[in-house]
């Protein structure tokens, strides 16, 4: 299920934009295999455009480990997810590695609110789709 959150587009826009912020996710492809490319646009619609974020897949083991580039800038993040079974849970371990010290700076001036909101969204997608499941 935790993979799938990160993999299914109409899953993943669930979650990844931090509600706070104001400016959802409007659009958001993704081929996901190793070579496959995503673009996620920010805004209410395509002529209110805020953002987008974009790049490809350089690898994809399903259910084990994410990693992608963040290619809209030249200072992107190589982004690896990984997805480990423990006890029935599953533990996610985020990881990004940026190009210098000065971006990585940049990035976490921009990720302090966001992020940890991004992850409280994911674990109530979680928690909506895990009761939907149980029902079943």
């Amino acid at each position: 299920m935790v993979f799938e959150a990160w993999t299914k587009p109409e899953l993943f826009m669930r979650w990844w934009a931090p509600k706070s912020m104001g400016v959802p996710l409007f659009s958001c492809e993704m081929d996901v295999r190793t070579g496959g490319k995503y673009r996620l646009e920010f805004g209410q619609d395509a002529s209110n455009s805020r953002g987008a974020f974009f790049g490809k897949y350089i690898e994809v083991i399903p259910h084990s480990r994410l990693v992608w580039t963040n290619d809209e800038d030249e200072d992107g993040a190589v982004t690896t997810v990984t997805f480990e079974e423990k006890g029935g849970k599953t533990l996610l371990i985020f990881h990004e590695l940026y190009p210098s010290k000065e971006a990585l700076d940049e990035a976490i001036e921009g990720m302090e609110g966001g992020m940890p909101e991004q992850f409280e969204q994911l674990d109530g997608l979680l928690v909506t789709l895990g009761a939907s499941v149980r029902r079943s």
